[in-house]
């Protein structure tokens, strides 16, 4: 604003070097401003993305890993042995087994071909191999010295057990009897295999401790 002879004149020269210093060609006045949000938005978006993406992978991994640790401790020896588990089963096969061994280790001189018949319906496999190789020296002891064994099942106890096989830890007292003589007690300890068949618990094999 010029003053010119006591009037006030406004004067319109504007300088718009400045202006147009600060703004590009074929752009409106605020473009500049306007555009930095809309520039990062993008970036930020496939970022978000990214991490979900890697959060995703992260969780079926690890749902992966848990499953399949979950098998593994589902089928190791410790979850796969009945005895720990089935306390039914784990008893009717202790006492199946306590009840064969009982028969097939107890004779008298008037009664082997009784002992005989009851091993081959009690045991089999390599048990019944073994206690028939044996069984003929002991009929034979048991005429001759008028010998009478009665074996009694102290403690049998199932290590391991399956659907159909059994590991028994068995210990046992023998009282021989000598005609004439006072009886004489012994204990022996036992290593058992039993399978089931048609039912019943069959000692198949049979190894002294």
């Amino acid at each position: 604003m010029k003053q010119r002879g006591g009037t006030a004149v406004v004067s319109t020269d504007v300088d718009t070097r400045d202006v147009e210093e600060r703004e590009e060609p074929g752009e409106e006045p605020g473009a500049a401003a306007d555009a930095g949000p809309a520039a990062t938005a993008g970036p930020a978006r496939r970022w978000q993305r990214i991490v979900a993406a890697v959060l995703v992978v992260a969780l079926l991994a690890t749902g992966g890993a848990l499953f399949a640790k979950g098998r593994e401790l589902r089928d190791t020896p410790a979850t796969s042995n009945r005895a720990l588990t089935d306390s039914e089963a784990t008893t009717r096969v202790a006492g199946d087994v306590s009840n064969a061994l009982g028969k097939v280790f107890s004779y008298s001189p008037q009664a082997t071909a009784v002992t005989k018949e009851s091993a081959k319906q009690l045991l089999a496999g390599k048990a019944l191999q073994q206690y028939a190789a044996l069984f003929g020296q002991v009929e034979k002891q048991a005429a001759d010295q008028k010998l009478t064994l009665t074996t009694h099942v102290v403690r049998a106890g199932v290590t391991r057990l399956t659907d159909d096989s059994a590991h028994l830890l068995v210990f046992l007292d023998q009282v021989y009897e000598r005609e004439g003589k006072p009886p004489t007690t012994a204990a022996a300890q036992l290593s058992v295999t039993a399978q089931l068949r048609d039912g019943h618990w069959t000692v198949v094999e049979i190894t002294s401790r």
